[in-house]
Formats: C-alpha cells, structure tokens, sequence
C-alpha cells in the first residue's frame, strides 16, 4: 500500500474517461488499497483512480463519521442504473483543494459495481446523503466529469477557483442538466 498523489484540477488526464476492469487482479487489489491509503491520508470521503493519474473504473469511499469505525466501500465498474429527485449540493473535491462550491445532485441514486472481491453488489441511496452525493461525484470522475461541470453559478464557482489559484470553469464542460433544474423548479 502506497499514498499517491493527487492530481489537481487543470491536469489533462482527470478529463479522460476511464477504462473497464476485465478481472480484479492483484494490480486491482493494489489500486483499491493505494486508493483508501491515499483517501484516508488526505482527509477525504471519496477518491477516484483518475484522481491517482489511473484511468480505470474504480472508485472507493467511506462516508463514516469521526465517531463511527471505517466502513470503506469499493466501486469496481460501476453502473448508475437509477435515479430520481434533485437537490442543491456544497461540493469540494481532493483534486480542488478547498474550493467548493453549489453544484447540482441527484437525491436518489442506485448503483450496480463490483467489490474488490470481483463480487457484483447493487446499492441504493437515498435522501440526498452525503453516500447520494459522493457516489455520484466519484461516478463522474470516470468519465472524466468534474463537479464544477455541475456548478450552479458559474461567476460564482471561477471566484472560488480563482481564490485557490485554480484554473477557470471549461465552458465547454458545463453541462444542461434540464430535468434537475425542473426537479429542483418543483421543490
């Protein structure tokens, strides 16, 4: 097990999608445990194998809270396979390093992945969660969508990136998310 290092916003691989695991070999094994090392060390909830400069559909997570056990989760070519309701999201990331910022989220997700055993699991979550929210922001990273691509303000998200003297928005990457926005029009 290993601490990697985190890419930051600007660098070109975290726009690239990810690549399907054929087994979970050993290599796998090593990425999910680098993964958790490196999440764990940096404080985070979430960390995608993009994020390590490793363009594979893994992600892990541990939503856990300062006074419960760890409980990390492994995500090993993930499938959203449902998702419903709409909420406004204060996102960060590790590879944006104190920015966050207003983004879109889906409040209901269920995803269908593998477990670093190579076992097929499906979960759902619900409410809006924090799991909700990371799920689908590790998702993302797979594709190579970053969670200021959800912003809710632009102007507002290039101050915050400004501030942490992080590169601008990529218009081009935003993205029209109409039935969110009447999702959240009807709350």
């Amino acid at each position: 097990m290993a601490i990697r290092n985190i890419l930051k916003y600007g660098t070109k691989s975290l726009r690239e999608p990810s690549k399907e695991v054929h087994k979970v070999s050993k290599k796998i094994t090593e990425l999910v445990n680098d993964l958790l090392e490196t999440m764990y060390s940096a404080n985070g909830v979430g960390l995608a194998a993009p994020q390590i400069g490793v363009n594979y559909r893994v992600f892990v997570l541990d939503v856990s809270s300062n006074d419960e056990p760890l409980r990390p989760m492994v995500f090993i070519n993930p499938k959203i396979i449902k998702k419903s309701g709409a909420i406004i999201s204060n996102e960060g990331c590790l590879s944006f390093p104190e920015a966050y910022t207003d983004v879109r989220r889906y409040k209901n997700v269920t995803v269908k992945a593998l477990d670093s055993h190579g076992r097929p699991f499906v979960l759902e979550a619900n409410g809006g969660t924090l799991l909700t929210r990371c799920i689908q922001h590790e998702f993302d990273h797979l594709d190579g969508i970053l969670y200021i691509d959800h912003c809710i303000n632009r102007f507002e998200t290039n101050e915050t990136l400004a501030k942490y003297n992080l590169p601008p928005i990529e218009e081009d990457k935003l993205l029209e998310e109409p039935e969110l926005e009447e999702e959240l029009k009807n709350d």
